[in-house]
């Protein structure tokens, strides 16, 4: 008789998962394992021995008085004498210590057991494609072997072929090659009369042939591009009268293997064939680029998320740092030169705009970059901008040569001590020749002249009356070696700053900014005239975003115009651009 069919309802699932529980069980053992191994090691580090009342089955009670008084010892161990116990410091220290090491272990082997896992299923799946499609391999070393037998079998008959055909794959005689001779015509300039005019050449079966010959031939001609019709024969050279004159391979030889043949450059200078192609490779990049600030962002991004090596950024916008930071830190150490606090990180570096100013030519360009945001534009007052330089350089080579901090300078320009650079640069045995005569004939002479140049030059160190700024400028050693070493190591240096459309009344760090990214321009520019090819490999990347209102570097219309390095300088507009920079060239687009 059949058994009767069940009609009771499926349980429905439900309750607390296995796994739950079994991690709960497997916590709790390791809590009391953690608290009964620091207690032991505790008293035995304090007291010189374990207590024998210190026990593994003790611990559950411990664990619960530990709870409720995570500081009375003793208390959680009643049965154990407290004097052989040890504090409550020790024994909490021992006992993170000890869950750190076995969180460190289980996440050491879970990485490890990840990466068995992954590379087990990598090798199967290759294992898998190979047995789908075990032909593959075999018939791409067939066709290797059938391109290199090509290439080097004909080499000395100029034959020059594209594809193969389906004649070769079965064995068959040599067949002659017929080649047209070349008519008698007045060879081109700059060649000797002797040598025949280049020709096409024909290669194909002659009509004596095999019947199955000929059909691989023509089946394998179906396929084969097609060559050009021979010319004339040759009325100069008779048959049976001597030798054939020796032919050039021809140059018409086809480099691609398309169903459209791309002739060599020769053919088509001697005056057959087809043009040679066009260069279908990217576009350079834009080194120049003027929109929003939406734009800027999105072209500056695109720049440093394509940018191999080292990278110089120019900002006003923290965003970009925010987003980019992070990518480009997996390529090198990551910089940050924000002297106004504009985004929200600790790490900022620091930098002494004084520091390598005791080389003259350094301390002049140091002083140029400072003085570039305030500097007038009129012609007029080219010999106040110039009388204000030489008070710069000779301050900074005055202070980098005594040690002195960067804003001592601010100090000399307000005119407190003005003779102390003088001073310096006439008794340092490493001061540059004429260096305090310099200094002190632009102290003397022409005092009006003089006062101006000392309002340009306080003008220009407005900024270190805040304190921001004035702690930026005192670098640590570990500063000093990130931006001397940034470069090399494939780093990313951000220098960021307040945009200011007229920065002449108020200029704000633009000097600090403005003589850091020009040092860094200048040193990656001295890297690459030092490199065989004249560029550095991999280059140094300059990312400008709205350069014209943060930082603008003196010489970035030659920068523009030179291609050493890479370059993407986005502007709001030309107009910008060009009030900010006079000589900006008239094609920059």
């Amino acid at each position: 008789m059949p058994e009767a069919r069940r009609t009771e309802p499926p349980a429905r699932a439900g309750g607390v998962p296995d796994g739950v529980l079994v991690g709960l069980l497997a916590f709790l053992l390791g809590l009391a394992v953690l608290v009964w191994s620091a207690t032991g090691l505790a008293a035995l580090f304090t007291k010189g021995a374990w207590p024998a009342t210190v026990t593994f089955t003790r611990t559950p009670g411990a664990v619960r008085a530990l709870i409720t008084q995570p500081h009375d010892i003793p208390g959680a161990w009643p049965d154990t004498d407290p004097a052989a116990l040890s504090g409550w410091g020790l024994f909490w220290g021992l006992f993170i210590s000890q869950l750190l090491v076995v969180l460190v272990l289980t996440i050491f082997t879970m990485g490890v057991v990840a990466r068995t896992k992954a590379r087990r299923t990598r090798a199967r799946q290759q294992h898998q494609h190979q047995s789908a499609d075990p032909a593959g391999t075999d018939h791409a070393g067939m066709d290797q072997a059938r391109t290199d037998h090509a290439g080097t079998g004909h080499a000395g008959t100029g034959f020059a072929r594209t594809a193969p055909g389906p004649a070769e794959a079965r064995p068959r005689t040599q067949p002659p090659t017929r080649t047209a001779p070349a008519p008698a015509s007045t060879p081109p300039a700059g060649r000797p009369s002797g040598t025949p005019h280049p020709e096409p050449t024909l290669h194909g079966p002659f009509p004596s042939q095999a019947p199955s010959a000929a059909a691989s031939a023509a089946a394998a001609a179906a396929h084969a591009p097609v060559s050009a019709p021979a010319p004339a024969p040759n009325p100069a050279h008779a048959p049976g009268t001597g030798p054939a004159p020796s032919r050039r391979p021809s140059p018409a030889r086809y480099t691609s293997l398309g169903d459209t043949p791309a002739p060599a450059k020769d053919a088509y200078r001697y005056g057959f064939g087809y043009a040679p192609a066009r260069p279908t490779g990217p576009a350079p990049a834009p080194r120049l680029a003027y929109g929003d600030p939406a734009e800027r962002h999105r072209l500056a991004a695109q720049a440093l998320a394509a940018a191999e090596g080292a990278a110089l950024v120019v900002t006003s916008s923290p965003a970009l740092w925010a987003e980019t930071k992070d990518a480009r830190a997996k390529l090198g150490p990551v910089l940050l030169y924000d002297p106004s606090h504009l985004c929200d990180t600790p790490a900022r570096m620091h930098w002494n705009p004084a520091d390598g100013c005791a080389d003259r030519d350094t301390a002049a360009a140091r002083a140029v970059a400072l003085l570039a945001p305030v500097r007038p534009q009129a012609r007029m007052d080219g010999a106040l901008a110039d009388t204000a330089e030489t008070l710069l350089r000779s301050w900074l080579q005055a202070a980098a040569l005594d040690g002195l901090p960067f804003k001592q300078l601010a100090r000399w320009a307000q005119g407190t001590a003005a003779q102390d650079p003088v001073r310096i640069l006439r008794t340092h045995p490493q001061a540059a020749p004429g260096s305090a005569g310099e200094l002190e004939s632009a102290l003397t002479a022409h005092p009006e002249r003089r006062e101006q140049a000392q309002q340009l030059s306080a003008r220009a160190l407005s900024c270190l009356t805040s304190i921001h700024i004035r702690e930026a400028c005192k670098p640590n050693r570990t500063d000093s070696l990130a931006l001397a070493s940034f470069a090399a190591e494939g780093g990313t240096l951000y220098v960021l700053g307040e945009p200011l459309e007229d920065p002449r009344t108020h200029p704000g760090a633009m000097p600090l900014l403005t003589a850091l990214a020009a040092d860094v321009v200048e040193h990656g520019r001295r890297m690459a005239a030092r490199s065989s090819h004249g560029r550095l490999d991999p280059p140094l990347t300059l990312v400008l975003e709205d350069v014209a209102a943060v930082a603008p570097v003196p010489r970035l219309p030659e920068l523009v115009e030179d291609d050493a390095l890479p370059l993407l300088a986005l502007c709001r507009s030309r107009e910008q651009a060009r009030a900010r920079w006079p000589e900006w060239p008239a094609d920059a687009r």
